[in-house]
């Protein structure tokens, strides 16, 4: 499993943990690396801005990138996810916008906050993240509703 955005490496050090049975590769730029070490992992450096590592990975899994990233940025991680030769499972987690409108008023504050501090970030529209997964050999398979307004989205090839 590839992480990517793993950040301060808490997902990867618990998953590890919870999930022995998958080796469990965290991923991020280079200036996050330290902080996910001191979690006891052993990252890579991926940034979707640059090139990509040769990376065989049965799955990825990213929480809370999308909304931090550029769309450009995301259009980047999804071809690059895309081009994961042995990849079987995206799972990519985080709020979401469906029909082009909140589903809650906490991620309208979240979005107009990240919007703030970043006018190229903000909550992504369900519809235009599975279009670029299609354009990406994927297709949506699941949406799960998970704990404060989040989704958990299925992807495969």
């Amino acid at each position: 499993m590839l992480e990517i955005g793993s950040g301060t490496g808490q997902h990867a050090a618990y998953f590890s943990a919870a999930l022995p049975h998958l080796v469990w590769q965290a991923s991020d730029r280079a200036e996050n690396l330290p902080g996910i070490r001191e979690w006891g992992a052993d990252p890579i450096e991926l940034d979707v801005d640059g090139e990509w590592p040769a990376i065989d990975a049965d799955a990825v899994f990213t929480a809370n990138t999308c909304h931090i990233m550029s769309w450009p940025q995301v259009e980047r991680m999804f071809e690059g996810v895309g081009r994961i030769r042995t990849l079987q499972t995206f799972c990519l987690y985080g709020p979401f916008n469906y029909g082009g409108r909140h589903t809650s008023e906490s991620n309208a504050r979240f979005d107009a906050m990240l919007r703030g501090r970043d006018p190229a970030s903000g909550l992504r529209d369900f519809e235009a993240i599975v279009a670029l997964a299609g354009k990406n050999g994927m297709a949506l398979q699941e949406d799960n509703a998970m704990p404060a307004n989040n989704r958990l989205l299925v992807f495969s090839p």
